[in-house]
This record gives structure tokens, sequence and C-alpha cells, in this order.
């Protein structure tokens, strides 16, 4: 006899301590570290003969097998700072995926630079890197792959269309810390790369946090300076003369401390990845329906975020939409105590900052001189969409080291929703539903999508 559904009643399969694992794991090392930096009263990258700043750039250079890493406060600022130490424009156009963090889209409007999106793979989420050469024009600048929820993007055919057109390519690698494609390290094959330090990533700091990596003296010294005002702090005497335009951008020692702490045991932590995720992964592959996260031979997964899609029609469940399917499952398994969330609700060009494009009042940057113009219509992103209405995510949870129970009881409790498919499915049919993106005001005018 099959057991009844929690969210009828039933008593949960997932345990409570088992709903929320700690991330990150603090241990008495992190405090130590943190200790020290306050011990230090060195607490700013301007502070002479500062150790945890420089150490962190060093170690994470090293990490990454580039020359050099700049510390911000964030991976969005990264970004920005980057972009602005290769030259971007007013008016260039920067190619970004249409899924991804928002960040991703806006760093380049910093610049006055302009987003321009293409859709994504079904299987890797990342970039489709087939879509990337229609979208080209001649104000193009740059590309920007994301390695989405941990998994390289196709960094070969990138650099080619790169090399094709004379395009910088710049890595956002925040969910990526670590991991290879054929051989070469995320975040070294770009002309430069960016890095998030924030409290989810696989290497945190306890709040915020960025890096910027290259192999680029010159683009290395531009984001230094960029990010205190404009000044040289190479000088034997702070002269607090700004050169250039910057901004206060600096990321303080002691955050640098907990994440020189957390980058010391990231590998042992990450073995332990390994052995959990692909048990956990091995058993929802064999539901029917259900299409896990996928490794490709030539890269490694770094497992930040599990992205699972949802086919009902796989599932045996005919007369169920996908949307409607990834609903009720939803209900069902986050009563079984399985804490899967909906990451990212609408695809970046349906976001209102895009929609309306006017970053800056009078249109701009959209409205300078000369530039193109943007159609921002979830109707020509029917990927991006049907990922967004078909999958659901698991974040944070698994990256702890010690996960594998949590997972073992995450695994049983989609086994016992996937023995209740004739309830899921009734439940289903029964559902209000629009789309995720419906909460998005004004979406179905300015999106082209109906509801």
């Amino acid at each position: 006899m099959k057991a009844q559904l929690a969210m009828f009643g039933s008593k949960p399969v997932v345990r409570p301590e088992h709903r929320r694992l700690e991330w990150p794991v603090v241990t008495q090392a992190d405090k130590d570290a943190v200790l020290r930096a306050l011990d230090s009263r060195k607490f700013t990258v301007g502070a002479k003969n500062e150790q945890e700043i420089s150490g962190l750039e060093r170690e994470w250079a090293e990490f990454c097998d580039t020359r050099y890493a700049v510390a911000v406060n964030s991976g969005t600022v990264a970004l920005e700072l980057a972009l602005t130490a290769l030259g971007l424009q007013p008016g260039d156009e920067v190619i970004v995926p249409a899924l991804s963090y928002v960040a991703t889209a806006m760093a380049p409007l910093y610049q006055l630079a302009i987003p321009v999106f293409v859709d994504i793979d079904p299987v890797t989420f990342n970039i489709d890197v087939t879509q990337i050469e229609a979208k080209i024009t001649s104000r193009t600048r740059a590309i920007v792959p994301v390695h989405l929820g941990g998994l390289p993007a196709d960094m070969d055919e990138i650099r080619a269309l790169a090399r094709k057109y004379d395009l910088l390519v710049v890595e956002d690698a925040v969910q990526a810390q670590g991991g290879k494609y054929r051989g070469e390290t995320a975040g070294s094959m770009g002309a430069a790369s960016v890095f998030s330090l924030n409290v989810e990533k696989s290497v945190p700091t306890c709040g915020e946090g960025g890096l910027i990596v290259t192999d680029d003296e010159n683009v290395a010294e531009r984001c230094r300076s960029l990010r205190i005002l404009g000044e040289d702090l190479s000088t034997e005497e702070r002269l607090y003369v700004s050169a250039t335009r910057g901004s206060n951008l600096k990321l303080s020692s002691v955050l640098a401390a907990f994440t020189r702490s957390q980058l010391a045991r990231f590998w042992e932590y990450q073995d332990r990845r390994d052995k959990n995720i692909p048990i956990f992964l091995s058993r929802l592959a064999a539901l029917p329906g259900i299409v896990v996260p996928p490794v490709p031979e030539d890269r490694t997964h770094m497992w930040h975020m599990l992205r699972f899609r949802f086919d009902p029609q796989a599932a045996g469940l005919d007369g169920v939409t996908p949307g409607r399917f990834r609903q009720a499952l939803r209900r069902a398994l986050l009563a079984e105590g399985v804490p899967l969330t909906h990451y990212q609700i609408i695809p970046l060009p349906g976001q209102p900052v895009f929609q309306e494009q006017n970053a800056y009042g009078n249109g701009y940057p959209w409205s300078l001189p000369g530039t193109n113009p943007q159609r921002y219509d979830l109707a020509d992103y029917p990927v991006t969409c049907q990922v967004i209405e078909d999958s659901l995510c698991l974040r944070r949870m698994h990256l702890n080291p010690d996960a594998g129970p949590a997972l073992d009881e995450y695994a049983a409790a989609f086994e016992r929703v996937w023995e209740n498919l004739d309830v899921i499915a009734r439940f289903a049919r029964a559902l209000d539903y629009a789309p995720p993106w419906a909460a998005v005001k004004g979406y179905e005018q300015k999106a082209g999508v109906p509801a």
C-alpha cells in the first residue's frame, strides 16, 4: 500500500533538521581567521602592509590559473569593473544569456552599454552558442558567457566567435568556482573573468564580495584603481590623488580573511559533494519524467545549483501541462520537506528594467545616437521560457559536505511523490495556473506572451 502524501496529512519524509542545512559551514578556523584580521587593525586595501586582501588575491589567482586577481565588494561590481577596464564604451552591445542572475545583464548598463540577449541551451542551461552569431552587429563589443549552476559554458565555440569578430570574452564564473572545461579552469578563459563571494556561493565570504581575474596587467591595474576612486595605491605613501573616475568598491579584510579560510578547504568539500550529489541524482534520474543536470565528459560540474526539469508526458500524465506539473510537484515536495525553489521567474529580457529601456532617464542607454533598436520580447526566447516553466532548483542545502543523509531523504521524498503521480495529476489539472512571469506587471502586453 503506497504512503499518503504529506500535503494531505501524512508525516513528511524529510526530517526537520534536514530541511534547512547550514551553509556556509563556519568552523573554528574561520573564526580564527576573522579574529586575525581584527587583531591586525588593517581593515581595507588602503592600509599599509595589509595582508588578508592581498593574500586572498594571490591565492585566488593561483586557484584560477591566472596571473592577477582583484578583490572588490560584490560579484556585480566585479563584472562592472571588468567591462570598464576592458574599455567598453557607451552604446556598445554586450551579448548575454537570457537566463542568469540579473547582475549579468545589469553590469553593462553602468558603462551605458546595451545588453543583447541570446536564448539558452535546453540541456546545459548555458547560452546557446548556435544563436550567438545572429545577434552580432557592428556595435557588438563583448560576450559574457555564464557558467550557470556550476557547469562551464561552451567556451571553445564562444572564443572562436570572439576571434572571428574581434570581441572580448568576459566569463561570468560566479557559480562555477573551481570548474574545469577541457582542462582549463573556469575564470582563465576570458580577457577577464569575475567571481562572487556571496554567502550562497561554493567559496563564500560572510556576506558579500567579488573578484576579477585576468592575465592582463593593465586590466588588473585599472580594476585596482577603479575600486578606490581612481587612486594608485602602489606609492610608498598614499597621495589621495585620483587619476581617473572610480568609486569606493573595496573588500573588507575581515571578509577576505573568512574567504581565505573557506578556500583552504574548498577541495575537501567539493570531493564530498562529488560523492553525495551523483548518488542523489541517480535516484532521481530513475524516475520517469525527471531530467537531472547533465555532466558532459569534457567538463566538470561544480553543483552550485541543481536544476530539475519535469516532463509530464514522460511521466505518463496525459493532459497535464509542464507548468501545472511543476507547480503541483513543488507543492507536494515542499510538504515532504524538500526545499525546492523557483530560481528566476522570468527571462532576463522580460525584467522591467529592460522592458522599459530607460535606465538613466531619457531612454538611456538605448536612446544614445547610433544604437540599434532592441526588441526584448519573451517570444524570442522560447527555450528560456520553457525551462523556467517546467523546472525547479535545489540551492545551497546540498553544498554542505555532510548533506548525504539529507539528500537521501530528499530522494525518498521524490520517490514517494512519484508513487502518487495519479494524485499529482488530478491536483495539477485542478490548479489555477499562470506562467511564473505573470507576477511581473504588464508582462503580457510588453513581452508578447499570452497569459
